[in-house]
């Protein structure tokens, strides 16, 4: 920074643009900002430098540096209006949040302007950036924190009754209550967001978002089919809006096509119009366990899970349904293996099916344990004994019932008896 400054002038912001070199740019948007001059065309000109030193210092991720700039601008925030400081403090806080690894100093910036805007009582301000502060605390897993900071928020947001704000976090607090494992409280969340929203016109990417979220909990609750149309409505806005969700929401579309045992329809997806424009390693990945699937063939389910595992198990919601797909593909191998024997070593079962024989054995032990069929484990000899399905004998459902019966005439009997008493 030069110890002159320059006129806030447009000549200046064009000297900027015109600049060699970054360092000589951002050299002269100081220099303007420095500028004392505080006539209503001098600060609507600084208002620009500021957004073109933003845009140059995350371009030259210069992270610590936005986050000072900040700091220094607060006298600046003094003369002009309260919606402006608003939308410079969080463009500000955007501009870092896309520099890469600076998790931690969102974290701190967002706690330093909360103070701040406390202390000048801009509430308007300090709410919007405490829903980014509790965002951020759930993306680096410090779930208690954002929970507390959502929980007192929300109090407040809904006397205020700011209808669009209160979206935004009933949303972040469904996402919240998901990735604590709390199913009732997430949906409970979200049905408020879907509340909130049809009284006030959502932009698109939130409408996606909130059908993102939609079909994220009803996948949950293996309602696939209606996940399926929850993540094809996100899918649409995404794509209208060339978001960069949209390969995700389609993502998860192929992942239920997959769940219902219709595998065969994702090459159709992918082959589709709106599908080509997102081929890529996220689609491959699903093609990879769509075939898997088709085939019931666990070793090509194994493949696709070691060749995408970027795609696969990095992703909780993917893995999780993956996980899931994985034991009841396991589970259906292994009924079809063992079928034609009555006794069998496990170790021939393993070579079958191509698994390590401890990871077979527990397996079967779990089927055993959860009735999927009748055997039990010789471990001694190594080997799986299978029982033949005993059959009920129908003689005992039909005495009971006719015992049953028999109480009812009785209790009926009763009663008359007790009426003619009286």
């Amino acid at each position: 920074m030069s110890s002159s400054y320059l006129p806030a002038t447009t000549d200046s912001i064009a000297q900027a643009l015109e600049a060699k070199t970054p360092s000589e740019a951002i050299s002269i948007l100081y220099r303007v900002l420095e500028n004392p001059s505080s006539a209503p065309d001098a600060l609507r000109i600084k208002e620009q430098a500021i957004t073109n030193l933003s845009d140059l210092l995350r371009q030259e991720n210069r992270a610590e540096e936005l986050r000072s700039f900040l700091t220094q601008l607060r006298p600046f925030f003094a003369l002009i209006p309260k919606a402006k400081t608003a939308k410079i403090v969080r463009g500000i806080i955007d501009d870092v949040a896309k520099i890469p690894g600076t998790s931690d100093l969102q974290i701190s910036l967002c706690k330093e302007v909360v103070q701040w805007t406390r202390a000048e009582k801009r509430t308007f301000l300090r709410q919007r950036v405490e829903a980014k502060l509790a965002a951020l605390l759930m993306e680096n897993k410090e779930y208690p924190e954002a929970l507390n900071l959502l929980s007192g928020l929300i109090k407040e947001v809904r006397r205020l009754d700011d209808k669009l704000l209160l979206v935004d976090i009933n949303l972040l607090e469904s996402k919240l209550h998901f990735s604590l494992r709390n199913l009732p409280k997430a949906k409970a969340s979200l049905t408020a967001a879907r509340t909130a929203a049809n009284a006030i016109y959502v932009p698109p990417a939130q409408q996606g978002n909130i059908d993102l979220q939609s079909g994220i909990l009803h996948a949950e609750e293996k309602d696939y089919k209606t996940a399926y149309s929850y993540f094809f409505e996100a899918f649409e806005a995404f794509n209208a809006l060339e978001d960069p969700r949209a390969v995700f929401s389609l993502k998860y579309m192929l992942l239920c096509k997959i769940m219902v045992s219709q595998a065969d329809d994702v090459a159709g997806i992918i082959s589709s119009k709106a599908g080509l424009q997102y081929v890529g390693p996220e689609l491959d990945a699903m093609k990879a366990v769509a075939d898997a699937h088709s085939k019931r063939s666990l070793k090509l389910f194994e493949t696709a899970l070691r060749d995408f595992r970027a795609q696969l198990e990095e992703d909780p919601i993917i893995h999780r349904h993956l996980s899931s797909l994985y034991d009841t593909l396991l589970e259906q191998n292994l009924c079809r293996l063992i079928e034609p024997f009555s006794r069998v070593e496990i170790a021939h079962i393993a070579e079958l099916i191509e698994l390590p024989v401890d990871h077979v054995e527990k397996k079967l032990s779990q089927m055993i344990l959860d009735k999927k069929f009748a055997g039990t484990l010789d471990q001694g000899a190594g080997c799986l004994v299978i029982f033949d399905d005993p059959k009920a004998d129908a003689i005992y459902p039909a005495t009971l019932e006719t015992i049953s019966n028999i109480g009812k005439v009785v209790d009926s009997l009763y009663v008359r008896s007790a009426k003619i008493m009286t």
